[in-house]
């Protein structure tokens, strides 16, 4: 193990390199730098990681004009690299990608961000633990980005400093996240979603306005507990009122400094990696778990889309089907897609007849689907009575074009 700086991690790059770069906020700003300090460094070299669109605006293809990239989630710099064919983008769920890393690729370096060691000379990867195990154990090369200002979290996956080929010390402070501010009609969405979310059940939530709405919206709720890919700092609230008990387990943290404080002094944290957090089989062992998503439009049969805008691309499916599969297994379990009924310019229903776009969770999966009108509780209903409970949750002014565009859908049937 070799102490180095960060400018000679970059400078070691060579051209047909596959190299794992961290993400969420777990992710490098300082290895970044370096890069874009030395951008012929990254010439022939492929980077791979999971980068959250909206979260993550690291532009590895944008460094150099022979740069090349691995990707999972759709961002803005990827798609002038497609049409270069200097990307690939895979359309796995977490668990597709998590398996992707762990067998199919040969990584020649893996850097990750990691606290200073303990006494026994552990170190933590704070609070992101999502994708780093799936590389690091076949990885030709580890380097570590060691941060004084990473918070340490209690965790089932930790490295010791015995596992570094290299590392470079450089305080940083961690990717921060803000949390939306909801509208109301995402309040009411979310107190749509809290009256369906029972005393004693496990949560499992996303990020966005929605997500912290509903935490908000479950205040007086009780027994709790928290089982999800991702927490926020909207999740404080339960914690100090007491309407969680037992451990958060999760993969990933997102928020502020005050936030990161947090999940590094409150040991009811526990993260894991995602061949933990996105297994069907724990998720299903769990008893009334409650998985809470949202969508970008939802059809009459219940099928969800979450990622493509008029026919584009805009993120990923990311861990739904696996929460979903999960929820439906569990004993009690529920599974709530929650979205607006009306797009953000007012234009068009976010209910629609058809999907347009890839399926992320199809009709045999529908459960409740919430709007700011209302719930369509699906389980058990027909085809026509899914329509028709579909139909009322949408936004008045698309109900008699939606009813119309189902009636000629049946008739085909």
């Amino acid at each position: 193990m070799n102490k180095t700086n960060v400018a000679a991690v970059v400078s070691s790059l060579r051209p047909g390199m596959t190299v794992y770069v961290p993400g969420m906020s777990g992710e490098s700003l300082a290895f970044y730098a370096a890069l874009q300090a030395d951008p012929a460094a990254a010439a022939g070299v492929r980077f791979v990681g999971v980068h959250f669109p909206g979260i993550n605006h690291s532009d590895y293809l944008g460094l150099h004009p022979q740069a090349q990239q691995r990707a999972y989630f759709m961002q803005p710099g990827l798609r002038q690299g497609l049409r270069e064919a200097r990307a690939e983008w895979l359309p796995l769920d977490y668990p597709g990608i998590y398996q992707d890393l762990s067998e199919q690729l040969t990584v020649d370096l893996a850097l990750v961000h990691l606290t200073p060691p303990d006494e026994q000379g552990y170190c933590s990867l704070g609070p992101s633990l999502d994708f780093q195990p799936a590389v690091w154990r076949h990885a030709r090369r580890r380097v570590a980005h060691i941060n004084p200002r990473l918070p340490r979290v209690r965790a089932s996956f930790q490295v010791n400093l015995k596992e570094l080929d290299a590392f470079f010390e450089v305080p940083q402070d961690v990717l921060h996240y803000e949390l939306p501010q909801a509208d109301t009609n995402v309040a009411a969405q979310a107190e749509h979603v809290a009256s369906l979310v029972e005393d004693g059940d496990t949560l499992e939530f996303g990020i966005g306005k929605l997500p912290s709405a509903v935490l908000s919206a479950l205040r007086d709720h009780r027994r709790l507990r928290v089982y999800s890919g991702m927490v926020n700092p909207a999740l404080s609230r339960l914690l100090d009122n007491g309407a969680i008990i037992g451990s958060v387990e999760c993969g990933v943290a997102l928020g502020d400094d005050t936030f990161y404080q947090r999940i590094a002094a409150d040991d009811r944290f526990l993260f894991r990696p995602v061949s933990e957090t996105h297994d069907v089989r724990r998720i299903a062992a769990i008893a009334s778990f409650c998985a809470i998503n949202s969508a970008v439009e939802v059809d009459l049969l219940g099928q969800v889309n979450t990622d493509t805008v008029k026919g584009r691309c805009v993120a990923g499916v990311g861990g739904l089907p696996a929460f979903i599969a999960g929820a439906r297994l569990s004993a009690g379990g529920k599974s709530i897609i929650a979205l607006p009924s009306v797009t953000d310019n007012q234009q068009h229903s976010r209910i629609v007849a058809q999907l347009s776009s890839p399926v992320a969770a199809t009709r045999h999966e529908a459960d409740y689907v919430v709007t700011e009108h209302g719930i369509a509780r699906l389980r058990g209903l027909s085809a026509r009575a899914r329509a028709a409970a579909l139909i009322a949750i949408a936004a008045p002014q698309f109900r008699e074009a939606l009813l119309r565009q189902w009636t000629e859908m049946e008739q085909q049937f």
